[in-house]
């Protein structure tokens, strides 16, 4: 477990970031918070005791304070178009590990293809995406292929009971909105491709007792960015169930709201990610509660093993990559119960 190390929370008074705050806490590491916020975090010093280190994007000198000394530095502050790169070189400068929860698809791609080399030269390890989307779908898809070296594609649908977005969620999608314009994303053969048209509505035949549900297909999300960045795979499809796709972008939707003591919301959640080669299909199955509190331990799990050398590789790398997807996700219990269908 942690043993006391520290490690510092960029971010770490915003929805996802307490939760990452208290499992730190709960796994016996020392949260460092930070962010630009000074008056929140105050706030949140006061409810947890903890030190505070106000910091910029803007200012690298600050970012640079912030995490003077950690062990490591978890990023959860969107929009990440803007906060990644800075974090990311300030770790860098410190010679600390970096992970981030990035579910914007433009910042993902960023952070591989400007860091990648840099990263790799220098020894360092860098984790984006390592959350529910882009993190979870890739261990479940990196599961499911077990032994294959190859598949034709890979289809990562999302059974969301509700979607109650936070503030950082509609401010992330705005922001990705922006940089992406009319067109929206998809990855087919081994390449992204600009579409105008609307995506299709479909049948997704989710398991029990879930079971059939109306999705949106080519609802790009994160892990196609992550599945093909380390898989052989030159077709990755996401899906979101249709009445989540409706309520994420209401104007009306309310914020997510508190069922039990641990913050956690009603909310809940199967992941079916297949893989394909010829006829043959293998299969990863994920539920749980709280796609947010769930981010929590899978980043945690990850900070974890990456502090205690429990890793495959250096540099920019998603959590297939860089884990033992099948062992990760077995660990994650009972935060989500898996099921693999080879």
């Amino acid at each position: 477990m942690g043993s006391g190390q520290t490690v510092a929370v960029f971010g770490a008074y915003g929805h996802t970031g307490r939760f990452v705050v208290a499992e730190l806490l709960k796994r016996g590491y020392v949260p460092v918070l930070s962010g630009r916020d000074a008056d929140k975090l105050k706030a949140l010093a006061h409810e947890t005791g903890l030190d505070v280190r106000v910091a910029s994007v803007d200012d690298p000198a600050s970012l640079d304070h912030a995490l003077a000394g950690t062990a490591a530095v978890i990023n959860c502050a969107g929009p990440f178009a803007s906060t990644t790169a800075p974090v990311i070189e300030s770790a860098l400068r410190a010679r600390i590990p970096y992970l981030d929860v990035a579910a914007e698809i433009e910042a993902n791609l960023d952070t591989f293809a400007h860091f990648a080399d840099r990263a790799r030269e220098a020894g360092a390890v860098i984790v984006p995406a390592m959350a529910f989307f882009g993190g979870l779908g890739d261990l479940l898809a990196t599961a499911a292929m077990g032994d294959w070296t190859r598949a034709d594609s890979a289809h990562i649908a999302f059974g969301l009971s509700s979607w109650h977005p936070t503030a950082g969620t509609r401010l992330s999608s705005a922001v990705s909105r922006e940089r992406r314009g009319d067109y929206r994303l998809r990855y087919t053969g081994g390449q992204w491709e600009h579409r105008t048209d609307a995506p299709p509505t479909l049948e997704w035949p989710f398991p029990e007792p879930m079971g059939p549900r109306s999705v949106i297909g080519e609802f790009t999300m994160a892990d196609v960015v992550t599945v093909p960045s380390h898989l052989s795979i030159p077709d990755v499809t996401t899906y979101m169930t249709a009445e989540a796709a409706r309520e994420v972008v209401a104007s009306d939707t309310p914020a997510p709201a508190a069922a039990d003591e641990s913050g956690r919301s009603d909310q809940t959640f199967l992941i079916d990610a297949v893989v394909r080669s010829g006829d043959t299909e293998r299969r990863a199955v994920a539920r749980g509660q709280d796609i947010y509190a769930v981010t929590a331990p899978l980043v945690v799990e990850a900070l974890e093993r990456v502090l205690t050398g429990r890793t495959h590789a250096v540099g920019v790398a998603s959590a297939g990559e860089m884990f033992d997807a099948p062992d990760f996700l077995s660990a994650l219990f009972p935060h989500i119960t898996l099921e693999l269908h080879p």
